[in-house]
């Protein structure tokens, strides 16, 4: 007798669980209001679709996601990454070219200063003695040189 009973309320628990009904009316202020027991009639009867979750496709689209995610902060990391060697490589250029344009004014100042330029010769110890023609090439190399590196500095 208890069984029968007992089977008797698990199944009216389990048909009125499922069977539930949906009712879509009007309140007083005229907002739409769903219910299962509806207040005013007229109530319009909605059907509404249900089914349980799949749980492995759940977990499937959850780790697709987190894939993604993954590769984009990846992606982001690397942009980060070259931008940061781009970065660096654009100071070590500047400070490279910082320090070519000291070297040019130097030597530029140099060859405008000296009384008599010359050139190694072939032998150690020996030095060619430049005319006044070799002269002026020679500061005007020294000078472009030094408008080169030393540009928008």
């Amino acid at each position: 007798m208890h069984r029968i009973l007992l089977l008797i309320a698990s199944l009216a628990v389990a048909v009125t669980a499922q069977a539930s009904e949906v009712f879509k009316t009007k309140d007083a202020r005229g907002n739409t209001v769903y219910t299962d027991r509806p207040e005013s009639l007229p109530a319009q009867k909605v059907n509404v679709a249900t089914r349980s979750t799949d749980k492995v496709e759940v977990q499937r689209q959850y780790d697709e996601k987190m894939q993604a995610n993954a590769a984009s902060e990846q992606a982001k990391a690397d942009a980060a990454k070259q931008a940061a060697a781009a970065q660096q490589a654009n100071e070590l250029t500047a400070a490279d070219r910082a320090k070519r344009c000291i070297e040019a004014r130097a030597r530029y100042e140099q060859v405008m200063t000296a009384q008599r330029l010359y050139e190694p010769g072939d032998k150690e110890g020996e030095r060619r003695y430049l005319d006044s023609r070799e002269i002026d090439e020679a500061r005007a190399s020294t000078k472009k040189a030094m408008d080169e590196f030393c540009a928008g500095q």
